[in-house]
């Protein structure tokens, strides 16, 4: 397993689904916390997890990542509690249901404002300091990224941007040390898309429904992407920068026939 002791880790959308199970896995392997949501019961629980996992206390932030003086203070309060900043993991994010004819701008505007400007503002926020740390980002975008679905038009503009954002960020930046990797998983088994617009009947038969659209024949679960981020976080893929790693079940290889 790698190791993460004394290193400090921001983790946006910390308080459900990946960003929750990825803040208690990085804990459990020694890192130092912050943890980054809207919910400030559910970022409780997400904190609560870290100590039963052994990890350190972490720094809990209720933030709109739609709020630039929230993202602000994100970066400054990692540093007033912990004197640095090692890793960067973006993986607050929306999704709404909306095709060409059915969307609107608002609508556009709230998911890439969520998606992409929030997480291109705490990146830029975030880059001195992992210049010095010679630290790394991990960006969660999504198959939707690297596939074209049809239904969630805004989301997948929004994670295509994500990737590009990614690889330009780790040629950017490759020649001061520091490392920018994506995951893009496929369907995971989260609250993901009941929020963004499907009911309980709807989301049961997407699931099963998953069973096909994935090679391995299922979806997938919250700690299969969390170990894929702990890797592309760690020592272990010092070589590894500019990837957007399909987390997927196979999702992103498969085509009609």
């Amino acid at each position: 397993m790698p190791s993460f002791k004394d290193k400090v880790i921001i983790v946006t959308g910390a308080s459900s689904g990946i960003g929750a199970a990825t803040a208690v896995h990085l804990a459990s392997l020694g890192g130092l916390l912050t943890i980054v949501g809207r919910n400030v019961d559910k970022l409780k629980e997400t904190a609560d997890n870290i100590k039963a996992a052994g990890g350190s206390p972490a720094l809990q932030l209720q933030a709109d990542m739609n709020k630039e003086e929230d993202v602000e203070q994100i970066v400054a309060a990692t540093l007033k509690q912990f004197g640095k900043l090692d890793v960067l993991i973006n993986n607050a994010g929306i999704m709404e249901l909306g095709s060409i004819e059915s969307s609107s701008l608002d609508q556009y505007d709230r998911v890439m404002n969520t998606n992409v400007r929030s997480l291109y503002q705490l990146t830029m926020l975030a880059t001195p300091e992992l210049v010095k740390s010679k630290g790394n980002i991990v960006n969660v975008s999504s198959v939707c990224g690297l596939r074209s679905f049809p239904g969630v038009l805004a989301y997948n503009v929004s994670k295509s941007a994500v990737d590009q954002l990614t690889r330009c960020v780790a040629l950017e930046l490759a020649s001061k040390g520091v490392r920018a990797n994506s995951v893009n998983p496929g369907v995971i088994v989260t609250e993901l898309q009941k929020r963004g617009g499907l009911d309980d009947a709807a989301y049961a038969k997407f699931l099963e429904h998953s069973k096909e659209t994935h090679a391995l024949g299922r979806p997938g679960e919250v700690g299969e992407v969390a170990a894929a981020i702990a890797f592309l976080a760690s020592n272990d893929a010092s070589f590894t920068t500019g990837v957007n790693l399909a987390v997927d079940g196979g999702r992103h290889a498969m085509c009609p026939r």
